[in-house]
């Protein structure tokens, strides 16, 4: 009995799978079943072990194959091997202990630190409201690291001008400190009054303000952060959450501590900090330069 061409037509009668799917589990057995020829001279599928397939797996990462292709592959044999199951043709899964690899995650995004400099130092955000309030979200989001969401929500209270910090209220209301250098005291400054002298009777109390004086919603940061980058950057996405990552990142370079860094994410969680640690490369390399020149 062809057991191959028996699941094939049980996905595409009775599992309706579509065309395209079943030629791509074909595609696969057919794959699988060449390996076990080359490597065994058997073509029964029935008595591949646990041992064969996962030397196919590896055969396929050596190759050069995706983590997200070769779990592909691995579906398709456990839809296989559970079918012959269900038509007692076997009489264990060897699909039981065949684990599928990790898909690596996506590294966050970020900016040079000396593109920051370049965008902070050398660019002229003009000195009216508007000019003050940009370079305001641009810095903030960038020296403190704190969402989007968490700009919009600032107050006049949040912000302490004494001890010099940024009380920033988070996912689920949690509250967090976050400290910020004199040297952005004076922006400041010159914001609250500018924006005091223009909007003499607030009718919001958030700290930053649209030019109507309305409080400032995702769309507009967006907009403002994206214009700005991209004097300094080619990158597809410029969005606020790129400074929240360039953030970590330049922090992480000049040697910050991974738990403080998480605390001022407001992370819940290290997990969620340690993906930045990918990112520290950049450092390694130029360590790497200065020793060999």
């Amino acid at each position: 009995m062809n057991y191959k061409e028996s699941f094939l037509d049980y996905i595409r009668f009775e599992k309706r799978y579509s065309d395209h799917t079943i030629l791509s589990y074909r595609t696969d057995l057919d794959q699988f079943e060449g390996f076990c020829i080359e490597e065994t001279g058997d073509c029964d599928l029935c008595r591949a072990d646990v041992k064969l397939i996962r030397s196919w797996v590896v055969y396929l990462m050596e190759g050069g194959l995706s983590a997200r292709s070769v779990n592909r592959k691995i579906s398709t044999l456990k839809s296989f091997y559970k079918y012959l199951m269900r038509e007692q043709h076997i009489q264990m899964n060897p699909m039981d202990k065949v684990l599928s690899p990790k898909l690596s995650k996506k590294l966050p995004s970020f900016v040079d630190s000396d593109k920051m400099d370049l965008l902070l130092d050398g660019h002229d955000f003009g000195e009216d409201f508007s000019g003050y309030r940009n370079r305001l979200i641009i810095e903030i989001l960038y020296i403190t690291g704190m969402r989007q969401a968490e700009l919009i929500g600032l107050r006049d209270r949040d912000i302490d001008q004494f001890e010099l910090n940024i009380k920033v209220t988070g996912k689920r209301n949690k509250q967090r400190i976050v400290p910020f250098d004199r040297a952005y005291l004076e922006v400041i400054r010159q914001y609250i009054e500018i924006r005091n002298e223009k909007f003499p009777e607030r009718e919001f109390p958030n700290f930053l303000l649209t030019d109507k004086g309305k409080p400032l919603y995702p769309k507009f940061v967006y907009k403002i952060v994206n214009s700005y980058l991209r004097f300094v950057t080619t990158m597809e996405h410029r969005s606020p959450h790129i400074l929240r990552h360039t953030f970590a990142t330049h922090m992480l370079n000049r040697g910050a501590d991974l738990n403080a860094i998480k605390e001022i994410l407001g992370h819940a969680n290290l997990s969620a900090t340690q993906v930045y640690t990918h990112n520290t490369f950049e450092k390694l390399v130029t360590i790497y330069k200065q020793a060999v020149l």
